[in-house]
C-alpha cells in the first residue's frame, strides 16, 4: 500500500532532519507523553473497560503508573545514558580517546499487544523516543477502542512527523512489514513472531520479540499455602489470565495437592465473590474467538472449581483444573486465559526435569522457604525471568531487563535496557597525529622485535579512568622515547 510507504517515508524524512538528536527535544516529547496520560486518564480507563472490562483501579495499577514511572526515570537518566561511555584502553591507544557513543538506530516499528494495550505500546515507544528514533507505532486492532484512542491522542501530543500511528488488521500489518525499518519490536505470540522475524530478515532488520509461553509455578511442600495461593491467584486471574507472564500451570508436591486446590478456591471467592461475573474487579476475555479457544483447552481435564462461561459477554470464570495429563491439550499451548492446571511432582528435581523438557518460558515462579532450593531452580533452569515467592512483580523493576529466551522471545527492554535496545552502540577512537614514533612499531618492514612490542602494547589493558591525566602524559612521553631508542637499534 502506498499509504504505508508514505507513512514510513515521512518518519524517515523527519529522522533525517536530525531534530530528534537533541536531548532537550527528546525530553520535551517524554513530558508530552506524561501529559497525555494525566489529561486523558478517564478516556483511557473507558477504552480499557470497553475492551477488557478493566476498572479504573486496574487501569491505574497495570497501565498508567508504570508508564509514569518509566517517564520519570528516562527524564532523570537520559543525559547520563546518552553520554559517551569511556572504555579501557591498551598501551597502543594510550593517548587516544576511546569510547562508546550511543546513537539512534533510525526508524523503529513497534507492534503492540491487545492484552495491555497502552503499556505494551507506549512503554517501548518511550524507550525509542529517549534513544532519539523516529517511530511507527502499530497498536493491536483486537483491542479496538484502545487502538482508536492511541491513534487519536499521539499526534495531539507528540511530533506529528517523527511519531506515526498506523491502525488496521493483518492486511495493514503485512504491508507495513514490507517496508524497511532500522529495528522492529513485536509483542505477541510466537506464531506471529516468526512472521515478523521472517519479514525483518529480508532487510537485515534486527528485532526484539516479546512473546510468551507456558510459565511454570512450582510450590514446595514446606510453605505457607495461604500466602502462596493468594499470590498465585493474583498473578493468574488478573486481567482474566490474559497476561504473558501469568502463571500458566502449577507443579506441586503430592502431599499438598488437595490443600492447594481448596485454598485457591477460597482465595478466588475472597477476591471476586461467590459469582465472579458480578465482580467489578474481574475482567473479560477480549472476544468470542478467544473464548472458544480457551474453552477448547478444557478437553481431557477435570474441573475442580469454576468452569462457568457466557460466550455472549466473553466471560469465563476462574477455573482450577486437576487430574491434568502432561500430554493434554491445555498443556500443549499457552493458555492466556483463566484456566489453572495443577500437576503433581515428587520433588524439586522432578519439577526441574518437567520444566526443562519444554520450551523456555517467559517467566518462572517458585515458592519455597529454602534459599538453596530456590538457587538450585535458578541454576538448573532457563527462562526470560524468574521470581521466587511471588508472581509477575519482576515486571515492575526498571533495573531488570524484561524479555524472553528461546521460544519466549529475544531481546529485552524496560529502563536503561529500553534505551540500549533502541540505540546503536558506536565504537569510537579519536587518535592524534602526534606520537608517530609509537605507531612505527606496526609499519613495515616487520621484525620479531616489533611483533614482541605489538603484543605488549595491545594485550596490556589499563583502566585510565583511575589514573591522573598528568601521569598518563608522562607515561605516553616515556613510552615514545623508549620506542624511539629501541627501534633505532
Amino acid at each position: 500500500m502506498d499509504q504505508m510507504k508514505n507513512t514510513v517515508g515521512k518518519a524517515r524524512a523527519a529522522f533525517n532532519s536530525r531534530k530528534a538528536c537533541s536531548l532537550e527535544f527528546r525530553k520535551q516529547q517524554l513530558q508530552a507523553l506524561r501529559r497525555l496520560l494525566t489529561e486523558n486518564e478517564d478516556r483511557i480507563a473507558d477504552a480499557l473497560h470497553k475492551d477488557l472490562n478493566k476498572n479504573k483501579l486496574d487501569t491505574q495499577v497495570f497501565e498508567i503508573i508504570g508508564l509514569e514511572g518509566e517517564i520519570a526515570l528516562l527524564l532523570e537518566k537520559l543525559t547520563e545514558w546518552a553520554a559517551p561511555r569511556p572504555v579501557e584502553r591498551n598501551l597502543l591507544t594510550l593517548m587516544d580517546e576511546v569510547y562508546i557513543q550511543p546513537e539512534p538506530l533510525g526508524v523503529v516499528l513497534i507492534i503492540g499487544a491487545w492484552n495491555y494495550p497502552f503499556v505494551l505500546s507506549l512503554q517501548p515507544l518511550l524507550g525509542a523516543i529517549a534513544a532519539g528514533n523516529a517511530v511507527v507505532l502499530k497498536p493491536s486492532e483486537v483491542s479496538e477502542n484502545s487502538a482508536a484512542l492511541i491513534k487519536e491522542l499521539i499526534p495531539k501530543y507528540l511530533d506529528k512527523d517523527l511519531y506515526q500511528v498506523v491502525c488496521g488488521g493483518v492486511a495493514e500489518t503485512t504491508e507495513l512489514l514490507k517496508e524497511k525499518f532500522d529495528h522492529i519490536m513485536y509483542t505477541g505470540n510466537s506464531t506471529v513472531g516468526k512472521i515478523v522475524m521472517e519479514a525483518a530478515a529480508k532487510h537485515l532488520t534486527p528485532v526484539t520479540l516479546e512473546l510468551g509461553g507456558k510459565s511454570p509455578c512450582y510450590i514446595d511442600k514446606n510453605v505457607d499455602i495461604d500466602t502462596v495461593c493468594r499470590r498465585i491467584a493474583w498473578g493468574k486471574f488478573t486481567n482474566c489470565g490474559q497476561t504473558c507472564i501469568a502463571p500458566d500451570y502449577i507443579l506441586c508436591d503430592k502431599s499438598i495437592h488437595e490443600k492447594v486446590i481448596e485454598r485457591l478456591k477460597e482465595t478466588i471467592k475472597e477476591f471476586y465473590g461467590e459469582d465472579p461475573k458480578k465482580s467489578p474487579d474481574y475482567c473479560r476475555i477480549i472476544n468470542t474467538h478467544h473464548v472458544k479457544r480457551i474453552l477448547s483447552l478444557l478437553e481431557g481435564s477435570k474441573v475442580a472449581y469454576g468452569g462457568q462461561y457466557d460466550e455472549a459477554s466473553c466471560y469465563i470464570a476462574p477455573t482450577i483444573l486437576t487430574d491434568v495429563s502432561p500430554t493434554s491439550k491445555v498443556m500443549k499451548e499457552e493458555i492466556f486465559g483463566p484456566l489453572l492446571p495443577i500437576l503433581t511432582v515428587n520433588n524439586v528435581d522432578e519439577a526441574i526435569q518437567f520444566i526443562n523438557q519444554r520450551d523456555k518460558p517467559l517467566a518462572l515462579y517458585a515458592f519455597c522457604h529454602d534459599k538453596k532450593v530456590l538457587k538450585k531452580i535458578v541454576a538448573e533452569t532457563s527462562s526470560g525471568g524468574v521470581t521466587a515467592n511471588d508472581t509477575m512483580i519482576h515486571f515492575t523493576i526498571s533495573t531488570l531487563p524484561f524479555g524472553g529466551v528461546g521460544n519466549s522471545g529475544m531481546g529485552a527492554y524496560h529502563g536503561k535496557f529500553s534505551f540500549d535496545t533502541f540505540s546503536h552502540h558506536r565504537a569510537c577512537l579519536i587518535k592524534s597525529l602526534k606520537m608517530e614514533t609509537v605507531n612505527k612499531v606496526r609499519y613495515p618492514p616487520g621484525s620479531p622485535e616489533k611483533v614482541k612490542w605489538i603484543k605488549r602494547l595491545i594485550t596490556k589493558q589499563v583502566n585510565f579512568g583511575k589514573l591522573g591525566l598528568v601521569f598518563i602524559g608522562l607515561l605516553g612521553a616515556l613510552l615514545a622515547v623508549l620506542m624511539k631508542v629501541l627501534l633505532l637499534h
